[in-house]
């Protein structure tokens, strides 16, 4: 059971091709208790960085790479998976406990899960923004010719950050169709970069406003798990707080408040209030 955490696992598996080991599918699903399409998912998509070759049903690291894993390159993988500031800390001495299975059996990771992608269109993505190459797709039924700037995973789902007609927009990778890359490229705007990098939030398009109504039943947890990720306080009595909240697309903000009934309210705008009750009914009726 301590080896069915994603970050312990995808660690010990890179450690093991590191040390010249060959594993089959069936092996390495055995050891770790996960399924078969679990381990496929660890090496064709979580791994694919790594140069993994495949021979007659087994699995290892390119002779060239063999022995070239570093406490650094553990420490960047933690950092590009997001799983850095999972544990204290990421010294040597804490990743070879971690690592070790006398000890690593007292930790266990639970999240909420990650969306499922396609890595064909996940890989096309990634070499067109290497290359500053112009894609194009078809996204809520409209075709797309966008500039890729970055890739980045936001609560489990992968989004692109692009260029569309002089504006950064997020696209869903899992709602991208029919994609494709062109033979033109483009330059990077600086500004474009600090935006991504700097901005708080990754809903770049212009932001929406709302006040709502926090019962402080709710607290500890609401405020400890960073549920609103962009907000000021406005106002509190003994039983609530009244907050002012930023978002950029409607449901953004009410997939929150659904899961949060009752402990937050929306007071403005209206129209944003009235949408959630017609949503409540709705549901309540059929």
């Amino acid at each position: 059971m301590a080896h069915d955490k994603l970050a312990v696992r995808l660690a010990q598996i890179l450690m093991r091709f590191n040390d010249g080991g060959s594993f089959s599918l069936e092996e390495l699903a055995s050891e770790f208790n996960v399924d078969i399409r679990t381990i496929q998912r660890d090496l064709n998509q979580r791994l694919s960085f790594m140069p993994i070759k495949k021979e007659n049903g087994r699995y290892f690291l390119e002779s060239f790479a063999l022995g070239k894993l570093s406490f650094k390159d553990i420490q960047n993988f933690a950092m590009l998976s997001g799983i850095r500031e999972l544990y204290p800390k990421l010294d040597e001495r804490f990743v070879t406990d971690l690592l070790s299975s006398k000890i690593n059996g007292i930790f266990m990771v639970k999240n909420d899960g990650f969306e499922k992608i396609d890595y064909e269109s996940f890989e096309k993505i990634s070499v067109a923004i290497l290359k500053n190459f112009i894609i194009t797709f078809t996204y809520k039924e409209k075709q797309r010719e966008v500039k890729p700037y970055k890739l980045i995973n936001y609560q489990g789902i992968w989004y692109l950050i692009a260029d569309e007609n002089n504006k950064l927009k997020h696209f869903s990778v899992s709602k991208i169709k029919d994609l494709s890359t062109t033979s033109k490229s483009f330059i990077l705007k600086k500004e474009f970069i600090n935006q991504i990098l700097n901005d708080k939030n990754i809903w770049l398009d212009d932001s929406k406003e709302a006040i709502i109504r926090l019962s402080k039943s709710a607290k500890e947890y609401f405020f400890r798990k960073n549920i609103l990720h962009n907000f000021e306080f406005i106002d509190e009595d003994e039983q609530s707080y009244t907050l002012k909240v930023y978002f950029s697309y409607d449901d953004e903000l009410l997939n929150v408040v659904k899961q949060w009934i009752p402990y937050i309210r929306i007071l403005k705008p209206i129209n944003l209030k009235s949408k959630l009750e017609m949503i409540l009914k709705d549901y309540l009726q059929n």
